[in-house]
């Protein structure tokens, strides 16, 4: 087994490691979320109001954020959002040790965490291809996703023995100290080339604009963006976790939290075994197939009633998830010039973050009325239904094989609509 060549590069190393840290308390933090609402309020509609209140403000501030991206220092764009993260889950660990906590509360302070997600996000994604050259870029983005996920592993599984041991209020004080790791890794990488938008655009309507119409010429990242908001909305069986642990698998908070590890054991698996590939081919069935595969385990976890089961089948959803984020934020960022890569990664996270956050209200209305049990399995129906639609509609994502054209700049040369930022220090 060899080191990923993406590690070896110094920047994306730092950067890397720092999210590793502050992925596990953010982790650790989101499935205590769930925990303490269903705690707060026994009724299922609840959890998913912990989704509405992170995609309103996804949808409101992620295409600003995008364009902010294109016009600053992306890196310095994350020492703000980071900050910021760290105070508000500061915040709610004070008002949970002090008992002033109320639901409304864990509602409004998410909807804030989702700000600063809304900004970081494309920073933090268009950031990557400027920290390593073209060639280790699909490396980079499965280590990416391989942190990603290892700290989806420890998280949710230190959260319930933290939980357990030192009260619900330790979760959010871990998580406040974990984003240090990332102004660390901020403050080591130091200065990075980076391409801008013209001045004139700047953080504008004309600049959304511009992201939009590109995504709109391009079918190959509109299908991959659509296929991924309809997969996340309908099998988002994560928000009823809570419920079929203790009303299903009858099992307790300990358990819960290896119930919650199991997708992202099922990932890191699959991206470690990615990471060590050096060219994927056939991405576009192997993307489709992956995600039916998704479905397919979501339908499982949702009849099943024993607990091994349950947790193979959600570790399932994870592999077939790992598989297709990586083939999808590859052909993304490759098809995608630097100087319009923010706002690229803004849209797309209204997709992503919207399929999944929209994902877990309709799961908690359906719960409401037909039971836990029937809101995931029509999930994983509808995900499988949508990917069938979504093949025919767009069938060049499935002939898509990797062999494509790069269209993407990585701050090498100027491109239209773009201007080179001048540095001290050399590209990777």
């Amino acid at each position: 087994m060899h080191i990923p060549p993406s590690l070896k590069h110094k920047k994306f190393f730092y950067l890397w490691l720092g999210q590793l840290i502050s992925i596990t308390g953010t982790q650790m933090q989101l499935w205590a979320l769930f925990w303490h609402v269903s705690n707060l309020d026994k009724n299922p509609i609840a959890l998913g109001g912990i989704g509405l209140a992170r995609i309103f403000p996804v949808i409101i501030f992620s295409l600003i954020g995008g364009a902010l991206a294109d016009s600053v220092d992306r890196r310095k764009v994350m020492f703000v959002t980071q900050s910021a993260a760290a105070l508000l889950a500061l915040t709610l660990g004070l008002l949970t040790q002090f008992g002033q906590v109320t639901i409304w509360y864990i509602y409004v302070i998410t909807a804030f965490q989702a700000i600063a997600v809304a900004f970081d996000g494309p920073s933090r994604q268009a950031l990557i291809p400027n920290l390593v050259p073209k060639e280790d870029l699909p490396n980079a983005f499965s280590m990416t996703f391989t942190s990603f996920q290892f700290g989806s592993v420890l998280g949710p599984a230190l959260s319930g023995f933290v939980i357990a041991w030192a009260g619900q209020e330790a979760v959010y004080y871990l998580n406040a100290i974990s984003f240090a790791a990332v102004l660390f890794a901020l403050f080591m990488i130091g200065d990075v080339p980076q391409s801008f938008a013209e001045k004139s655009a700047g953080i504008s309507v004309s600049a959304i604009r511009e992201g939009i119409h590109f995504i709109l010429e391009k079918p190959i990242i509109l299908s991959s963006m659509m296929l991924d908001f309809v997969a996340t909305f309908f099998a988002s069986a994560n928000t009823l976790m809570p419920i079929i642990a203790t009303t299903v698998l009858k099992v307790g908070v300990v358990e819960y939290g290896y119930l919650s590890a199991a997708s992202a054991v099922g990932a890191v698996t699959v991206a470690l075994v990615i990471s060590q590939v050096k060219v994927i081919r056939r991405q576009g069935p192997m993307f489709m197939g992956a995600v039916i595969v998704f479905g397919i385990a979501t339908v499982i976890f949702g009849l099943t009633r024993s607990f091994i089961v349950a947790w193979l089948a959600i570790a399932t959803t994870g592999a077939a998830d790992g598989v297709s984020t990586i083939i999808r934020n590859t052909i993304r960022q490759l098809q995608t010039p630097d100087h319009i890569r923010g706002r690229m990664t803004s849209i797309n996270q209204i997709f992503f973050q919207g399929g999944p956050q929209l994902g877990e209200m309709e799961a908690g209305s359906v719960a409401q009325f037909f039971g836990a049990s029937f809101a995931v399995i029509s999930g994983g129906i509808g995900c499988i239904i949508g990917t069938l639609l979504i093949i025919w509609k767009w069938p060049q994502l499935m002939h898509y094989d990797g062999h494509e054209p790069i269209e993407g700049e990585i701050a090498s040369s100027p491109s239209s609509g773009a201007s080179i930022v001048s540095n001290r220090v050399r590209r990777p």
